[in-house]
């Protein structure tokens, strides 16, 4: 069970964080930052998925949605603590199929703070890449 007060006073905390001053991302920006995460592959499934799914190895940690009515929806892994802090949010919520999973969607990216929302991939890529067998993560980092 959740301490009521605490769990209040974190949503503050990262509301807070939100403020309109912040830097944020576009969604091209985006594709960027995860495009150069180090190893990273990206893909496009085909109708009727249409999304642009980003991974490490055969494991995947985000992706952005490319057909209306949710175009650019960008969703991603997080930890437990993370879902139930992230979805309380405004424009977050429990990624479609993926949400037992602990995976969020942000409605639209440019409402979140860059330094933020990096620390959140960053996090999913590291949590996909952790995933991966000691042999696959030598294969994939191997100096040629």
């Amino acid at each position: 069970m959740i301490d009521a007060p605490l769990f209040h006073s974190v949503i503050t905390i990262r509301r807070s964080q939100r403020d309109e001053d912040a830097a944020t991302m576009n969604h091209i920006q985006l594709k960027k930052f995860c495009s150069d995460l180090p190893a990273v592959t990206s893909h496009l499934a085909r109708p009727p998925a249409n999304i642009l799914v980003y991974s490490i190895g055969e494991k995947n940690f985000a992706w952005f949605k490319t057909s209306d009515p949710e175009k650019w929806r960008f969703s991603f892994r997080v930890s437990p603590e993370r879902f139930i802090e992230l979805t309380d949010m405004p424009g977050i919520k429990p990624a479609r199929y993926m949400a037992r999973f602990h995976w969020v969607t942000i409605v639209d990216v440019r409402t979140m703070p860059e330094e933020y929302l990096k620390e959140l991939v960053q996090w999913a890529y590291e949590k996909a890449l952790s995933g991966l067998s000691v042999k696959r993560r030598k294969e994939l980092f191997a100096v040629a």
